[in-house]
């Protein structure tokens, strides 16, 4: 395909500017400040971060290490219980949630008395706010009656479960055994609870894929009628996640078949009758993501689409990535260092990025194109204080680089359907961050 589609290799830009670029300007004392500064009685989002697992699954790049005891895990929940001490003593009256993840890693692996010990830390530094959501990411191989008791009891009414893929063969080459019989168990069970929100995550690019293996994947998948779907395409990345050497790179489809593998699920998804939702993401006409793509309030983040308006995430945990206003702040990636700084009482924030020139704007700009395909001038110029000489420098640059694939009008600038696949190309025309070819996954 013509614009390099085949070939590119581009954020994903669940941030901007994107983690590479982040830096040692921000420390503890700026987390501080910038915790301090969340007005009394606001809303905020909070993600909890459990970097362990029983076993490692070798397709995936986030940042976990294998336990087969509990001991690391119990340790590190009350580094947890520390973490959140420190944030509600710094924490504003009347601070509340709107959004709670608990991520990994699998936080399933905490044992039913932690959990409960955990959620009942978080609430006490920042309750739960009206209508709020509590997720959580379930690992279908790690999850008893007892556990999601506890989770559901804590107020649990959104359940994440990884698919991946349904074939035993192309399970086996990825490192994650997981049959359909033991998923469909895992959701009856958490259904069984009265969570009635669900989502699913399924890969596209796995070694060994076809078209009609990935359409019985769906198939399968679409049995167990998740709520919301992410579609995301595996990245092969080796040189940043050294388990993934274990997987066959000359089994892994080519840039071409990828997009047809792509094709393949989108349509059984929208057949099925979901909507489509930014570039990867399908959601049942009455889901959250649905709605709000639909008010053009979809936004993007580090788990991906959501639906929450929080002006501030809060990251717990170790590698953990918080957003504020003035900018990001991560904690420490090892899990010792982390540890280490909260049991010494302090945050383990150790870089980030302070915003300044034209981040905002060029920030919202490649959120809209992402999730809206569309740029709204008037909206630029109202909410981000851009020029109109700006917008048109920037549009201009865009056309330059895409030619009919985008469509520029006084009302701002849209990807039309037809040149959708390219939307995190065109979407890197509006970064001013030198792009590093080694740090992000293929454009497709």
């Amino acid at each position: 395909m013509r614009l390099g589609l085949f070939d590119a290799r581009v954020p994903r830009y669940t941030s901007y500017p994107t983690a590479p670029h982040f830096s040692a300007s921000v420390g503890p004392d700026r987390f501080n400040d910038w915790i301090e500064a969340i007005p009394a009685g606001s809303s905020i989002s909070l993600y909890m971060h459990v970097p362990f697992c029983r076993r490692l699954c070798w397709f995936c790049a986030c940042r976990t290490q294998g336990t087969r005891s509990d001991e690391p895990v119990r340790a590190y929940a009350d580094v947890l219980l520390a973490e959140l001490a420190l944030l509600k003593r710094r924490l504003a009256p009347g601070v509340t949630l709107s959004r709670l993840h608990w991520g990994g890693g699998t936080p399933t692996l905490m044992p039913a008395d932690m959990m409960a010990r955990v959620a009942n830390a978080v609430f006490e530094a920042v309750p739960m706010g009206p209508g709020a959501e509590f997720s959580v990411e379930i690992d279908p191989n790690e999850i008893d009656a007892a556990r999601l008791d506890a989770l559901a009891a804590a107020g649990m009414n959104r359940a994440s479960i990884g698919v991946q893929d349904f074939d035993p063969e192309i399970q086996k080459i990825i490192g994650r055994e997981q049959s359909h019989d033991m998923t469909r168990r895992a959701v009856e069970m958490i259904r069984d609870r009265g969570v009635a929100s669900l989502n699913a995550d399924i890969l596209y690019g796995l070694p060994h894929q076809t078209p009609a293996r990935i359409a019985q994947s769906v198939q399968m998948l679409l049995s167990l009628s998740p709520d919301r779907v992410a579609l995301y395409g595996y990245a092969h990345v080796p040189w940043m996640a050294r388990r993934q050497q274990m997987i066959p790179s000359e089994a892994l489809p080519t840039p071409e078949e990828r997009l047809g593998l792509f094709e393949t699920a989108r349509e059984m998804f929208v057949r099925d009758g979901y909507a489509e939702i930014g570039i990867d993401h399908f959601a049942r006409p009455h889901d959250g993501l649905a709605r709000a793509a639909r008010a053009g309030t979809l936004r993007r983040n580090f788990q991906g689409y959501t639906d929450d308006l929080a002006p501030v995430l809060v990251g717990m945990g170790a590698s953990s990535i918080s957003r504020f206003p003035q900018g990001f702040a991560q904690n420490a990636s090892s899990t010792s260092d982390h540890i280490r700084a909260v049991r010494d009482g302090s945050f383990s924030t150790h870089r980030g990025h302070v915003f300044s020139g034209e981040d905002l704007l060029r920030a919202r700009m490649i959120e809209a194109v992402m999730c809206d395909f569309h740029i709204d001038a008037g909206e630029m110029i109202r909410d981000t204080g851009a020029t109109p000489a700006q917008l048109t420098a920037l549009f201009g640059a865009a056309q330059r680089a895409f030619g009919d694939m985008v469509e520029v009008t006084p009302a701002g600038l849209s990807i039309p359907e037809r040149a959708r696949p390219l939307t995190r190309m065109i979407a890197r025309v509006f970064d001013a961050y030198e792009l590093s070819k080694a740090g992000h996954s293929s454009a497709i």
